[in-house]
C-alpha cells in the first residue's frame, strides 16, 4: 500500500498539497470484533437459511426440482452470517490511514473494487469525537449521508477506527486544527 515516510511524504507524490506533509499513519486494529448490530445480522442471516435448509427438506418430499429454489435463499443467508461476524474485519484488515498537517486519509485496498484514498480537510471547525475502549481508540471527523432501503437516508460517522495510538492522532488533529503545524 502506501510506504510510510514522515518526511518525505515518499510514496504520495501527486496525492498531498504543496506544504501538506504526513504527521501520523496507522490502520486499525486487525484482530475479530463484531459489534451488537453485526451479531444481530449474523444471528439473522443463520436462522434465514435455516429456514431455507427446512424448506428445502419438506419440498424435496415433493416431485421435481422445486427445492433447489431454497437454494438462493440459503446463500442469501449464509451470506448474511459471513459478513455479520467478519466483514468488519475483512475491511478493517484492507485499510489504511494518514494524517496530513492539512487533511485526515482512509485508504482501501480491496480484492474486488481495488484501491480507494478518500482524503477529509480539518479545519478549526472540524468536529473530533475521540473515543477509547480499552487500548484501541477510534477518531471521529466526518460524517456522509447515505441511502438506505426505501429512499431513506441515514448518517454514518467517518474516522479513524480502532487505532492503537489513537490518542497521538487525536492530538495531532488538534495541533492541525490549531494551525501548529502550518
Amino acid at each position: 500500500m502506501i510506504e510510510h515516510h514522515e518526511t518525505s511524504g515518499k510514496g504520495w507524490h501527486g496525492i498531498l498539497d504543496n506544504g501538506e506533509r504526513i504527521l501520523w499513519q496507522g490502520r486499525p486494529d486487525t484482530g475479530f470484533h463484531a459489534s451488537g448490530g453485526e451479531l444481530r445480522q449474523a444471528v439473522f442471516g443463520l436462522f434465514f437459511a435455516g429456514f431455507a435448509v427446512f424448506w428445502m427438506t419438506k419440498a424435496a418430499l415433493g416431485p421435481g426440482g422445486f427445492w433447489a429454489f431454497g437454494l438462493i435463499h440459503f446463500s442469501v443467508g449464509i451470506w448474511f452470517a459471513a459478513n455479520g461476524l467478519f466483514g468488519s474485519t475483512w475491511r478493517r484488515r484492507h485499510t489504511f490511514y494518514s494524517l496530513s498537517n492539512q487533511r485526515a486519509f482512509i485508504a482501501s485496498d480491496f480484492q474486488f473494487t481495488g484501491r480507494k484514498l478518500r482524503s477529509y480537510t480539518i479545519t478549526p471547525k472540524t468536529r473530533l469525537d475521540y473515543m477509547a475502549n480499552g487500548d484501541l481508540e477510534t477518531i471521529h471527523f466526518a460524517t456522509e449521508r447515505r441511502k438506505g432501503s426505501k429512499g431513506r437516508s441515514y448518517e454514518v460517522k467517518i474516522g479513524f477506527e480502532r487505532v492503537e495510538d489513537g490518542e497521538k492522532a487525536y492530538r495531532l488533529m488538534r495541533e492541525v486544527q490549531a494551525g501548529k503545524h502550518g
